[in-house]
């Protein structure tokens, strides 16, 4: 197994590194063997998790700092790091075209339009991934980037799922449409239920952001809209929640048709 290169700090800019924060992000990050400087644990951690880390960095030649757990609290810009913390060059964003290549009838996205709070994104990569979609696509601008935040909040699934991010949503749209991709948007205002269309053909799940939903201009490029039935006084979920029920529904009936 190939080692990554360590990155030296000294030379990169500054901006071009980020601290990855807690056990799952951190394992996974290593297990996707992303290019880390080093990783850094608090004094007196001890347990079978943290040996695993450490045996693996150091088959990785990355190496591996025992610190106060106040430094962490420094580097990690937080006390909610678990007392281990990595610090890893800045993803590069996967390409649009490549998430469109070789999936054929199985072929599953995720687009989102502005979503802008880092937990939902983290949350909706992670779903996204237990489903088995080929990538995510987010616009670069009004929306969450992939920060620490989110990193953290995809428990790991950030170091596996693609994720691509585009100057315009609906030239986007366009060119998944034109791949071959039915767009399903999802609308609380739809009177179609989301189990009520054929999602057994490749597929892109277009969500809106917090509180606006879709924008009009990416509703009326989405082949379908549709809503998920709720009952009692509040009619919208939370974003993620609605991608979880759409994306297994997803699952359900492939699976249904593979049977």
């Amino acid at each position: 197994m190939p080692s990554p290169r360590s990155v030296r700090t000294d030379q990169v800019p500054a901006l071009s590194m980020h601290w990855i924060t807690g056990f799952h992000a951190v394992e996974e990050a290593l297990a996707a063997q992303r290019p880390l400087e080093r990783i850094v644990l608090a004094r007196g951690r001890r347990g079978e998790r943290v040996e695993s880390i450490v045996r693996l960095a150091k088959s990785l030649g990355i190496p591996v700092r025992f610190e106060d757990r106040l430094q962490l609290d420094r580097l990690a810009g937080t006390r909610d790091h678990q007392g281990v913390v990595a610090l890893a060059a800045a993803r590069a964003g996967a390409e649009l075209e490549d998430l469109l290549q070789g999936h054929g009838e199985s072929g599953l996205l995720v687009l989102l339009d502005s979503i802008e709070d880092p937990r939902n994104l983290g949350a909706i990569v992670r779903t996204a991934l237990a489903a088995g979609a080929h990538g995510v696509v987010i616009p670069e601008r009004r929306a969450a980037g992939l920060s620490d935040t989110v990193e953290r909040a995809s428990a790991g699934a950030l170091a596996h799922l693609p994720v691509a991010r585009v100057k315009n949503l609906a030239r986007a749209i366009e060119q998944v449409k034109e791949s071959g991709y039915w767009l399903v948007g999802m609308d609380e205002r739809a009177e179609k239920s989301y189990s009520a269309v054929d999602l057994r053909r490749p597929v892109g799940i277009v969500l809106g952001g917090e509180g606006e939903g879709l924008h009009e201009l990416i509703r009326k490029r989405c082949d379908f809209l549709v809503s998920i039935p709720t009952t009692g006084p509040v009619r919208s979920l939370n974003v993620s929640v609605a991608a979880g029920i759409m994306l297994f529904e997803v699952v359900r009936q492939r699976r249904a048709g593979n049977s």
